[in-house]
């Protein structure tokens, strides 16, 4: 008999049984189940261990007789909360102030672990334990809980799911036809040098990796700026290590990069290139310097540049979020990244039993942030815009001529 035959059976004779059969009931799982049976039949009944192991001592046929007496009904010693009435109501106006209408709790701003609530509830009148606290939490249905990401830092723009559903058909419609399609972003920006890194790593007990306690930056070594480029067809990816500024011309040269290193081979008989991107950032919809920089890129290879944008507030839909960079931070988790050839290194090597391959290159260019685009040179773009959202979705064609 499994766990969950167990409850079962339990929950649907113990309505009809007196004290002594329940835990004789109990007592027998306990034995069948063996070592460690006691603990488990009384996390699924419901019945103390020493109950339990009374039981035990009962089908044993220890000579104790007051193991055989059976209680009268109501019998036996009042739980905390019946000579109390109040106190679960004071439990619950701690634990959640605002929603129980006492916003002047003391421990309104406070963290509220189990002996913190147990000690104010004392200094209530009550006598609690921090234990009976955490048993009370849980027949109120409480429990540990983290923070949970789930509400909108801005107002959700009507057509978010059209978007996602255009940008569905634009992709469906580039792989039909064998052009290929790219999801594009910067990676988060990591300091260089012995730091912590999160996760963890399998070291010699008593001898982890150590790092500095302060995480500033080492000027020397300064920062990195990963930018990704994920083929969405042939789940492979690029990322071009920036030791410089994070702009749109920085962005536009790591997708240069990625075509001459790993896409042109990948499809020679390309006609057109599918982008899509964050609305914010150095790939934003509205940076100039990101248009301008497409469109020297478009005129040097040939082909037709779409962009399609994720609407606003929807980064972490990025399709390279969780199909290249999720992994790159799997691959290095708990390792310090001490030296450029250490993160090169770490990001070329991550990889998938799903097939992902990834390459990696330092990118020393320099990138001076505040290059202004002017008016003049925005028209010199030869952008077409879509009719679903232009801001959005467009697409810039190589000029005839190049312009200087």
């Amino acid at each position: 008999m499994d766990t969950e035959e167990i409850a079962e059976l339990y929950k649907a004779v113990s309505p009809f049984l007196d004290e002594r059969a329940r835990r004789l009931v109990a007592a027998s799982e306990a034995k069948v189940l063996g070592r460690g049976g006691v603990a488990t039949v009384a996390a699924l009944t419901g019945v103390s261990r020493n109950t339990i192991a009374c039981g035990l001592k009962e089908l044993a046929g220890s000579p104790d007789g007051a193991m055989g007496r059976v209680r009268r009904p109501g019998g036996g010693r009042k739980r905390t909360v019946d000579k109390d009435p109040t106190l679960l109501r004071d439990l619950e106006s701690l634990v959640e102030p605002m929603t129980r209408g006492d916003p002047e709790s003391p421990l309104r701003w406070t963290c509220k672990s189990v002996r913190t609530l147990a000690k104010e509830l004392e200094r209530m009148g009550h006598q609690v334990s921090h234990q009976l606290v955490s048993e009370m939490l849980q027949d109120l249905h409480y429990s540990l809980q983290a923070n949970r990401k789930v509400t909108e830092g801005q107002a959700q723009h009507p057509d978010r799911n059209a978007q996602f559903e255009y940008i569905h058909d634009q992709v469906k419609a580039f792989q039909a036809s064998s052009q290929p399609v790219i999801s594009v972003d910067t990676k988060k920006k990591e300091l260089v040098g012995d730091f912590k890194n999160a996760g963890r790593q399998w070291r010699p007990q008593g001898n982890p990796v150590r790092v500095r306690g302060h995480d500033f930056m080492i000027p020397e070594l300064g920062r990195v700026s990963p930018f990704g480029v994920y083929d969405v067809t042939h789940n492979a990816g690029w990322v071009s290590v920036g030791i410089d500024h994070d702009t749109a011309a920085f962005a536009v040269a790591s997708i240069r990069e990625w075509w001459r290193t790993m896409g042109h081979a990948t499809y020679p008989a390309a006609e057109r290139l599918l982008i899509t991107a964050d609305c914010g950032g150095s790939n934003g919809n509205r940076v100039r310097l990101w248009k301008t920089e497409l469109q020297r890129f478009a005129d040097e290879i040939g082909l037709s540049v779409t962009v399609c944008h994720l609407p606003p507030g929807t980064s972490k839909w990025n399709k390279i979020e969780h199909s290249l960079f999720s992994f790159i931070t799997q691959n290095w988790r708990g390792e310090p990244l001490v030296s450029h050839e250490v993160i090169v290194n770490l990001i070329a090597s991550t990889c998938t039993e799903t097939g992902l391959r990834v390459e990696a290159k330092l990118h020393t260019a320099r990138y001076p942030k505040g290059v202004k685009v002017t008016d003049d040179e925005l028209l010199q773009v030869n952008l077409q815009r879509h009719g679903f959202h232009g801001e959005w979705n467009y697409t810039i064609n190589p000029r005839t001529e190049t312009v200087a």
